[in-house]
C-alpha cells in the first residue's frame, strides 16, 4: 500500500539522521568503558550509559539528560520536571509518586516513533530537571514553589512538561505561565471531572484548579474547554461555577454523538479564539478506569487509549501549545505500570506531533515575556 501511513513511515525513517545515536554511543564508551573483548557489538559499553538496556540505568524521563543546574533549561527545546504533590487529593493519595512511576516505565520506550517517522533524539533536545521541592504540609506554599518552578522553565524558552501530582497543580502551573504570555491563554482540560469549584473541604484542592486559574486576567473562562466530563464524581458546586462563568463543557456523550474529530474541532476553536497560546492539562482519569486503574479518582466510561492519543495528537499539531501537564497517575494503585505507561505515551505523542508539525524545535515565540518582574503571585 504505497499511499498508507506505514509506507510514509518507512520513507521518513530512511531520511532520519543518526548523529544523536552516534553521540550517545561515543559518550557511553568514553564514560562507561569499552565492553569486554568477548562482546561482538562494539557499540556496547561496560557500564550502561544510554538508552540500552531498557531495564538498566538510572531513570530520567526517556533517559534524557538529567540537568541539575536549572539555569540551563533554556538550552533545551523541552524540559520535563516532576511535581510530586498529592496534598490536594480528596479521596485516595499516591500521586506524589507519579513522577517516579512515569520515569521508571518510560525506560521501556526509545526515542523513535514509527507512526510519524519521528526520532526525538535526532530532531530535538530534551532534558529532565528533576522534581520541584513541594511542601506537603502546606498546599499554598507548595503552590508558590510550583509557580516559581514553572515560571523559571517557561520564560527560559524551553517547552515545559509537568508530571504530577494531583490536579491541584493545574492552578499554580497556569499561574506560573500566564505572566509570561503577552496575550490570552486558552486551556484544554481533558478530564472526567470539572474541577471548577472554589474550595473543597475549605482548601484549594484537586477539585478546584480551574476556578482559580480562570481568575487570572489573561486566562479567561471563555477559553477553557473541559473535554470528556461526566459520571458520578462531578460536584454540583463546580457545575454551578462552570455555568456561571460560561466555560465550554463537552461530555463523553456529546463527544460520542458528534464524533471525536468534530468535538476536537470545537474544542480547539474555543481554546484558540483570541488567544496567543494554549495550555494542555491531561488528567489520566479521563481514560476509562479499565485501562488506567492507577489513579485517585477512577471513573468508568471515559476515553479509550486510542481516543486519548488522538486528542493530544491533534491538540499538539493544531494549537499554539505552550506547555502541558500530566496529572493523577498514582502508582500505588497501578497494575503492571499500565497507567504510568499511558501517561508516558501521552507525553511522547505530544512531543512527536510538535516535531512533526515543525513546532519543535521552535524559534523564541513573539508572545513570550521573559521578564521575571511580571510575576504578581510572587509579591
Amino acid at each position: 500500500m504505497k499511499d498508507s501511513q506505514a509506507a510514509e513511515a518507512l520513507r521518513r525513517e530512511a531520511e532520519l539522521p543518526e548523529a544523536g545515536w552516534r553521540k550517545e554511543v561515543e559518550r557511553g564508551l568514553e564514560l562507561g568503558l569499552t565492553a569486554a573483548p568477548s562482546i561482538g557489538d562494539r557499540t556496547i559499553s561496560t557500564f550502561s550509559r544510554g538508552e540500552l538496556p531498557h531495564f538498566a540505568g538510572i531513570n530520567t524521563f526517556l533517559k534524557a539528560p538529567y540537568v541539575e543546574d536549572v539555569h540551563k533549561a533554556g538550552q533545551f527545546d523541552a524540559a520535563v520536571f516532576g511535581i510530586p504533590l498529592d496534598t490536594g487529593t480528596t479521596y485516595r493519595a499516591g500521586t506524589r509518586f507519579g513522577p517516579q512511576g512515569v520515569r521508571r516505565i518510560s525506560a521501556l520506550y526509545g526515542s523513535y516513533y514509527f507512526d510519524l517517522g519521528i526520532d526525538l533524539r535526532e530532531q530535538m533536545t530534551l532534558c529532565d530537571l528533576g522534581d520541584v521541592f513541594v511542601i506537603p504540609a502546606n498546599i499554598e506554599k507548595a503552590f508558590d514553589q510550583i509557580s516559581r518552578a514553572v515560571s523559571h522553565v517557561f520564560r527560559s524558552g524551553a517547552f515545559p512538561i509537568m508530571i504530577g501530582g494531583d490536579h491541584s497543580i493545574g492552578y499554580p502551573c497556569v499561574r506560573g505561565v500566564a505572566p509570561h504570555v503577552n496575550g490570552n491563554i486558552g486551556i484544554i482540560h481533558i478530564d472526567r471531572h470539572v474541577d471548577t469549584q472554589e474550595k473543597d473541604m475549605d482548601e484549594r484542592m484537586h477539585t478546584t484548579p480551574w476556578f482559580h486559574a480562570t481568575n487570572i486576567e489573561n486566562a479567561p473562562p471563555k477559553n477553557l474547554v473541559q473535554f470528556g466530563i461526566g459520571g458520578w464524581q462531578v460536584p454540583r458546586a463546580g457545575v454551578k461555577v462552570a455555568r456561571e462563568r460560561g466555560t465550554t463543557i463537552m461530555t463523553m456523550t456529546d463527544i460520542m454523538d458528534m464524533g471525536l474529530d468534530k468535538a476536537l474541532d470545537i474544542a480547539i476553536e474555543v481554546a484558540s479564539e483570541g488567544t496567543e497560546a494554549v495550555y494542555l492539562s491531561f488528567d489520566i482519569d479521563s481514560i476509562d478506569a479499565g485501562f488506567v486503574p492507577g489513579t485517585g479518582w477512577p471513573e468508568p466510561g471515559g476515553f479509550t487509549p486510542r481516543e486519548a492519543l488522538r486528542i493530544v495528537q491533534r491538540v499538539a499539531r493544531e494549537t499554539n501549545l505552550c506547555a502541558m501537564e500530566l496529572v493523577e497517575v498514582s502508582p500505588p494503585y497501578d497494575v503492571s505500570d499500565m497507567t504510568a505507561l499511558m501517561g508516558t505515551r501521552v507525553i511522547c505523542d505530544v512531543l512527536a506531533n510538535l516535531v512533526f508539525a515543525e513546532k519543535l524545535p521552535r524559534q523564541r515565540p513573539t508572545w513570550l515575556n521573559s521578564d521575571p518582574s511580571t510575576e504578581p503571585w510572587a509579591l
